[in-house]
């Protein structure tokens, strides 16, 4: 999985700034909650932290956080090809959230 996150432009990446990617198996419960989903299969990633559209004062914080789920994808998705193009496009959806992107826009941008 972090190979292909590895891959994506590094134009792209060297623009994060102050963000962790991790990946977890499976989405917490809390996370689901904040989400208001019910089947931890639907949330294949999330972008916790400020995005830089509204950061001000902004100095001695931890991280924001991209997380991709793993479970939820290798559920969704059965070839390798499939779950690397799935992996880019969640991570690149969550990366347009730290860039201060939400979801309507994305959606308009057929990003969704």
């Amino acid at each position: 999985m972090f190979d292909t996150i590895g891959g994506l432009p590094q134009e792209l990446l060297a623009q994060l700034d102050n963000v962790s990617i991790v990946v977890q198996q499976w989405p917490s419960r809390g996370q689901m909650e904040e989400m208001e989903l019910e089947h931890r299969s639907e949330l294949l990633g999330l972008y916790e932290g400020i995005p830089l559209t509204d950061r001000e004062n902004y100095n001695l914080v931890l991280p924001d956080k991209i997380t991709i789920f793993q479970g939820p994808i290798e559920t969704i998705h059965q070839s390798k090809w499939e779950i690397t193009r799935e992996i880019r496009v969640t991570v690149a959806h969550e990366i347009a959230h730290h860039f201060g992107i939400d979801d309507k826009r994305l959606e308009d941008m057929g990003l969704d």
